[in-house]
């Protein structure tokens, strides 16, 4: 497996592997500084769509992969997200991922988000994956945490290889061509 620098990242994408899909870094929009997103040199940087599932302990539900309560996070839609102290987030993708038979990707945390105690959860993207990707985020500060739709949230590193014998697609995965936020499933 090698590690796909920018042309061949943007030769997969124009085939449809992200959308929407900026081709180059972007650090400034409409006048102002932005968390940076699109292409990088050997990557490419996500950015949150503006949906939001702020976990709460409000309902003291329990939180089981097997039977996940509902009641316990928030909904919340908006350009701007406050993370509670020691609190997790589930957001999503703005860009819509179609991940060739032939590639995997690794969803990585930005360090300007880390260097603020906001840690993301490492994701792997398997060969033949789709959808938007489902994404956790926590706040490790006893302090509330600033996240921002729109802007970069994660990077994504690309690696290409043989095609596995069986892709995430071919054994019809569980979160194959999963829209929104999308919650543990079994």
């Amino acid at each position: 497996m090698s590690i796909l620098p920018d042309w061949r990242i943007r030769e997969l994408a124009h085939d449809g592997m992200i959308e929407p899909f900026e081709d180059r870094l972007v650090r400034t929009a409409e006048s102002a500084h932005v968390i940076s997103y699109g292409l990088s040199s050997f990557g490419y940087d996500l950015r949150c769509a503006d949906e939001w599932k702020v976990f709460t302990n409000v309902m003291s539900a329990i939180v089981d992969p097997k039977a996940f309560d509902e009641r316990s996070f928030v909904d919340i839609q908006a350009t701007e997200i406050i993370i509670p102290p020691n609190s997790f987030v589930l957001a999503r993708s703005l860009e819509y991922l179609r991940i060739p038979e032939n590639v995997m990707v690794v969803a990585l945390g930005k360090s300007t988000y880390a260097r603020c105690g906001i840690v993301a959860n490492v994701t792997p993207l398997e060969p033949g994956w789709e959808g938007h990707v489902t994404l956790e985020f926590s706040n490790t500060t006893p302090l509330p945490a600033k996240m921002y739709a729109f802007e970069g949230c994660v990077q994504l590193l690309f690696f290409e290889g043989p095609r596995p014998e069986v892709t995430y697609g071919d054994r019809k995965g569980k979160y194959q061509g999963q829209r929104g936020v999308t919650l543990p499933r079994l």
